[in-house]
């Protein structure tokens, strides 16, 4: 959204004395996104709206406040898979039962049949 549209939709909230009041969650959101691609200086920024630092800080805040407890929609959980290659000192077995195989740090190959019987030797070797 290009700053023109948004400092119109500002001026509803600006009163008479220069106090911005009521200003709803859609707009902050907006003005967050606004601030957040803007790439030259803050004080363009508060210009570009027709504001002063003064007036735009309080309600960055409180955008910023209502992004982070996920008011806005963008912090739906999304799922990222990364593919990394096994570890090549562990590695377990198919099966109800699988096994454990411990490559140990002298290069010895230590296989277990089951995860207790790894639990106690790391005990026991520790």
């Amino acid at each position: 959204m290009d700053n023109v549209t948004l400092r119109k939709k500002l001026s509803v909230y600006v009163s008479d004395k220069g106090y911005v009041k009521g200003v709803t969650d859609d707009i902050l959101y907006e003005i967050l996104m606004s601030w957040e691609q803007w790439s030259g200086s803050s004080k363009e920024f508060y210009r570009s709206l027709g504001l002063t630092a003064a007036q735009i800080s309080p309600m960055l805040g409180r955008a910023k406040k209502l992004k982070r407890e996920g008011r806005f929609g963008e912090g739906e959980f999304k799922q990222v898979k990364i593919d990394l290659p096994p570890d090549p000192s562990v590695s377990v077995g198919p099966g109800p039962c699988p096994s454990v195989e411990i490559v140990w740090h002298n290069g010895q190959l230590i296989r277990f049949s089951a995860v207790d019987q790894l639990i106690d030797f790391l005990k026991k070797s520790a």
